[in-house]
């Protein structure tokens, strides 16, 4: 059995499991708070668990409530005035596990509140054991990060920056790999930012409250802290990506200007780290199925169907914003820069494309494209063999594309639920971390997921987040792999023409 249908069995199976926990076993929504009904409000007496958490936010024992807005930033928004018990019962009869809850408190602000489950509920012991498999492989992603990135940069600038006697060519694979992967993010970013469906989204995530966020900073400030003071400090923090990142680009870059055999021996020694470290992603991502599966079971069971409408709008955006570059942004590069039919082009690499969509690996895939390109395409050997495996290392346009879309996706939720704001120097930074951590990421299957969350710990997001979006992953994934292959043929068809080593393929 294919992998991607192991995958899709497994998460039909975790939405099976979490109805029947959802309907088979009690679990009421669950705040921590005691309240005292008084004239002219609720008065909180107490506060645990969830409750306890919105402390930094200004709900402490003695703040006096007002009134409670339920599905803000929704259609649905409603606000309920509390002055008697009876108001706070209708108030948790009205709300679903997972719901945040704004609370009238006086400020400026109000404070929002994630109803959880009870957690001396049926239903909550009953997902502790799959919270406990998804919780351990999420943290084997996040493992990943570092590492990955680091190795990976490295290798790739010291072994790019070693062809010194291809600097015409390079420079135009550059400009190419690098210019379509930032038209990708920026249509991400524009229909995710016009459709906007994280805006009022339920999805079960606990708001974050201001001891919970990064600093606000400016772009500029955002580029002062790229330079580590501390590389080992860096390195030893999943929140400090920008800095490693700049460090595996300088160093990557002075490997190529260090004199014999330092420049073999570290270039062999990331290269090799490189090649472990891929092995241990493979490995991992393995678990994918089961890791999905418990993830499934716990949303489902947990929060109910509601989380899945706002996923829906977000996979509509992803597919959206893939479809419009596939079909619209690259065939044009490819007919106006190239000279080339794009009909005839994708019919000549339709081979690679169902390859791709099938592995969701554009490492995989590479042999294939190899072959097309060269024999159905009819570009030449030195072309091809250049510009498409350096394609399948940096150039990931749907990988790009689909990162900005899920981390702007997430800041719009966490925006709508609590104090978090996306600034334009934030989106700047979402567009400038989407485009570094594209060229980083792997041709593995799902590899795309891991440098999202470089990208969220970064923003100084919870990763949590990324969980739901991994439950709905694997068909996106399979549609930005066909993006990525797609993009690299492109490529090599535009390059070919410039360099006069393109035979346009004939009509099928």
């Amino acid at each position: 059995m294919s992998f991607h249908w192991k995958v899709l069995i497994w998460m039909v199976a975790g939405v099976l499991v979490g109805i029947g926990l959802q309907f088979g076993l009690d679990g009421p929504a669950y705040s921590g708070a005691k309240w005292a009904p008084e004239e002219g409000g609720i008065r909180l007496v107490s506060a645990s668990g969830p409750a306890s958490k919105a402390a930094k936010d200004g709900l402490v024992p003695g703040t006096l409530v007002t009134a409670v807005t339920l599905h803000r930033g929704s259609e649905q928004a409603e606000t309920l005035p509390l002055t008697r018990q009876e108001d706070i019962d209708l108030m948790m009869s009205r709300c679903e596990n997972g719901d945040v809850i704004w609370l009238e408190a006086g400020r400026a602000k109000p404070i929002a509140l994630n109803l959880k489950l009870d957690p001396s509920s049926p239903r909550a012991k009953a997902l502790a054991p799959f919270q406990f498999v998804a919780d351990i492989f999420m943290a084997l992603l996040k493992m990943l990060i570092v590492p990955l990135i680091l190795t990976s940069i490295i290798t790739g600038v010291a072994g790019v920056g070693a062809m010194k006697d291809l600097r015409r060519l390079g420079g135009k694979t550059f400009a190419y790999y690098i210019g379509t992967s930032l038209l990708a993010v920026l249509l991400g970013q524009l229909l995710v930012l016009v459709i906007q469906p994280g805006v009022g989204a339920n999805l079960g995530l606990s708001p974050l409250v201001a001891g919970d966020m990064a600093p606000d900073a400016s772009f500029i400030d955002v580029l002062k802290r790229m330079v580590p003071t501390n590389i080992f400090e860096s390195l030893s923090s999943n929140g400090s990506m920008l800095s490693v990142i700049f460090f595996a680009l300088i160093f990557g870059a002075f490997i190529t200007r260090a004199a014999e055999p330092h420049k073999t021996r570290v270039t062999e020694f990331f290269e090799s780290a490189y090649a472990v470290m891929i092995a241990m992603a493979e490995g991992i991502l393995k678990l994918l199925p089961y890791g999905v599966f418990a993830l499934l079971v716990g949303v489902v069971a947990g929060t109910g169907f509601s989380v899945f409408k706002p996923l829906l709008l977000y996979m509509f955006t992803v597919a959206l914003a893939l479809v419009i570059h596939a079909c619209v942004v690259l065939p044009l590069i490819l007919k106006f820069v190239g000279g080339v039919s794009p009909l005839k082009w994708f019919q000549a690499m339709s081979p690679a494309l169902m390859t791709a969509f099938s592995t969701s690996s554009s490492s995989m895939t590479l042999p294939i494209t190899l072959d097309t390109v060269e024999k159905r395409g009819g570009v030449s050997g030195k072309i091809g063999s250049f510009t498409l495996p350096l394609g399948a290392t940096i150039n990931m346009d749907g990988t790009a594309l689909y990162e900005c879309i899920g981390v702007v996706f997430l800041a719009q939720y966490y925006q709508s639920v609590g104090q978090f704001e996306l600034t334009l120097a934030g989106q700047g930074l979402v567009v400038m971390m989407a485009l570094l951590a594209s060229i980083g990421a792997a041709g593995i299957p799902s590899a795309g997921l891991v440098m999202m969350l470089t990208i969220l710990t970064t923003l100084g997001l919870p990763i949590e987040g990324a969980a739901l979006i991994l439950a709905v992953d694997r068909p996106l994934d399979m549609l930005r792999t066909v993006v990525n292959v797609w993009s690299d043929s492109c490529g090599a068809a535009v390059i070919a023409a410039s360099e006069g080593e393109l035979i346009p393929p004939e009509p099928s």
